[in-house]
């Protein structure tokens, strides 16, 4: 059955991106990835239109103003996420189930929107000990962004219960196999 949503989320650094890629390959559950639109920097290796569509703060307030947005938050300050409405009905006009990989909000907002329709699962790192470990590892963050995330982070851990599902990440390979099993259930 197509036009299934399947909403990923939790802290920066728990794994979310590398979960969503693993149910990609799965083609049995016959997912496409909602490509979110942002305002932050490019990181290297990343690709316009594949990881996100990049916008100026300008043209995404624009979007904003045009109620173009599923959902939409202020991240961090001056650094704005998204979920275009076109995306997902993009998606599912090819007769595809969507996947994303959004915020606790947006995760939230979407659900809200699509409820049975939908299914949230929120990625959790073992402690945030760990956490702030793999961001570190990363070498993406300053100090200054480090701090940042972690403080987010903290907070972010708060909504878990809020979510259908909670998958802690601590063995990458357990988790791959606990959300493939969720959305096996979820998408027969």
């Amino acid at each position: 059955m197509a036009g299934k949503l399947v909403i990923l989320s939790g802290p920066s650094g728990t794994g979310k991106s590398t979960i969503a890629k693993q149910l990609l390959k799965n083609e049995k559950f016959n997912l496409s990835f909602s490509i979110s639109v942002c305002t932050r920097k490019k990181r290297e290796g990343e690709i316009e239109g594949k990881d996100y569509y990049f916008l100026t703060i300008d043209k995404f307030k624009s979007k904003i103003e045009d109620n173009e947005f599923l959902e939409w938050e202020e991240v961090y300050p001056t650094c704005y996420y998204g979920t275009l409405k076109i995306e997902v009905e993009r998606i599912k006009s090819m007769g595809k189930n969507v996947i994303f990989d959004v915020d606790v909000n947006g995760a939230l907002s979407i659900k809200r929107s699509y409820k049975e329709d939908a299914v949230t699962i929120f990625i959790k790192p073992p402690s945030i000990e760990a956490l702030e470990e793999r961001l570190q590892n990363r070498s993406t963050e300053t100090d200054d962004n480090l701090a940042k995330r972690l403080r987010k982070a903290n907070m972010e851990m708060a909504y878990a219960r809020k979510f259908d599902h909670i998958v802690i990440n601590e063995n990458l390979e357990n988790a791959v196999k606990e959300a493939e099993e969720i959305v096996e259930k979820f998408i027969p």
